[in-house]
């Protein structure tokens, strides 16, 4: 079972986080037998496996650390993932993610959509065997709730040009940080943290989340495919404005209107104009700037849990956020 060579400096994370596929693949049985194969190679098609390491490291930030509760946690949250990543390609109409074929794009949109909606079935499946109260599986599906909405709000705005750094923020802190958070809150409070540390817990995730994918809509203008293993500007040519793009049209908005107003027809040419106009109104490096803010704050949030080798490699690993390039 191979992991993502970043996981080689945390020896101890890396077991654990080999234990937390094993356990998504042990809960993963189906009938037919293809779908079942689908499945299982997109839990190891290269994924960062960075949800459920931050879970596995809250869950040592209270008194009552479960290995085996912790790595099941993990293990629903990394599903839950793994579903919204395929219902967001067919969304997209993305033909690859992490450099190989999406489902849609190899057995049609219908295809994917139910592994998808299957993977939701196995979140629910593991969480509810392991969740240690009610009241934090009634928490996580609220919370599951605001992921999709983050969901809903970005195909709301697809093409619209007058898209706001907030609306953008707040487009993103539903997405993508909404989970990181949510695997930080779950982590800590089946420790049994006390409601500090909990919160703690939770702005960590948040801050994190936000910062994260800061840097991965950078990485759309500034990544190679082969580097970044999607296609570079999908998210352009998609109608899906991130902030580099809504930092440099804020001032300048008639530049950049003909060539979005061309939606799925731009060109090669039109790209490299688009990428141009960003660079001479530094929108990456205004994108890059507001990263390092939310990385700093969940830094500063990390220094506040009590000590322990946990929170050195939690320190560490966020401490990277901005350097990644994948």
């Amino acid at each position: 079972m191979q992991l993502h060579p970043m996981w080689d400096a945390y020896p101890n994370l890396q077991t654990d986080l080999k234990d937390v596929l094993t356990t998504i693949e042990k809960s993963i049985q189906i009938r037919d037998k293809q779908v079942e194969k689908n499945v299982k190679d997109l839990i190891h098609a290269g994924g960062k496996l960075l949800r459920p390491a931050y879970a596995m490291l809250a869950a040592q930030i209270g008194p009552d650390w479960d290995r085996d509760r912790a790595i099941a946690v993990a293990g629903a949250l990394e599903v839950l993932h793994m579903a919204t990543l395929i219902h967001d390609d067919v969304v997209d109409d993305a033909p690859t993610r992490r450099g190989i074929p999406t489902i849609h794009s190899k057995y049609g949109r219908n295809y994917a959509v139910y592994t998808g909606d299957y993977l939701f079935c196995i979140c629910f499946k593991i969480l509810s065997s392991h969740a240690s109260s009610v009241e934090n599986i009634e928490f996580n599906s609220k919370n599951i709730e605001k992921i999709l909405m983050g969901e809903l709000d970005q195909m709301r705005m697809r093409y619209d040009i007058d898209v706001t750094v907030r609306q953008y923020l707040s487009r993103i802190s539903g997405k993508t940080a909404q989970l990181f958070a949510l695997s930080t809150f779950s982590g800590a409070s089946q420790s049994k943290a006390t409601r500090f540390q909990v919160r703690n817990a939770w702005n960590i995730g948040h801050y994190l989340g936000m910062a994260f994918q800061i840097i991965d809509d950078v990485l759309d203008y500034t990544s190679s495919d082969d580097g970044l293993g999607k296609p570079v500007l999908n998210d352009v040519k998609q109608g899906v404005y991130t902030l580099p793009l809504i930092y440099a049209m804020q001032k300048h908005q008639a530049e950049f209107q003909p060539l979005l107003e061309k939606q799925l027809d731009m060109s090669d040419a039109d790209l490299e104009q688009l990428l141009a106009l960003i660079t001479k109104y530094k929108g990456v490096e205004q994108a890059f700037t507001l990263a390092d803010k939310y990385t700093k704050k969940a830094l500063r949030e990390i220094k506040q849990l009590p000590a322990g080798d946990y929170r050195d490699q939690m320190y560490g690993l966020t401490s990277s956020i901005l350097k990644r390039n994948i």
